[in-house]
């Protein structure tokens, strides 16, 4: 968040002074920090999502162990 400030800082100061690379670069900072975030959000959903298939095989293992010791002849 703090690159995306930044940038917007540099891009109302390119817009003031007129220069126009100042301007680009802003809005560059800008578009990076929102990428490095988008990024940082998906890293975080799949983890999440990893986690949860995780679980539900280690629940699924524990029953199957369950019925295996239940037919014990």
């Amino acid at each position: 968040m703090k690159d995306e400030v930044t940038g917007k800082a540099d891009e109302l100061k390119g817009k003031v002074t007129g220069d126009k690379s100042e301007e680009l670069k802003g809005k560059a900072e800008q578009e990076a920090d929102k990428m490095r975030r988008t990024g940082r959000d998906i890293r975080d959903d799949i983890k999440d999502n990893a986690d949860d298939m995780d679980a539900e095989a280690r629940a699924r293992e524990r029953e199957a162990e369950t019925v295996r010791q239940k037919r014990s002849w």
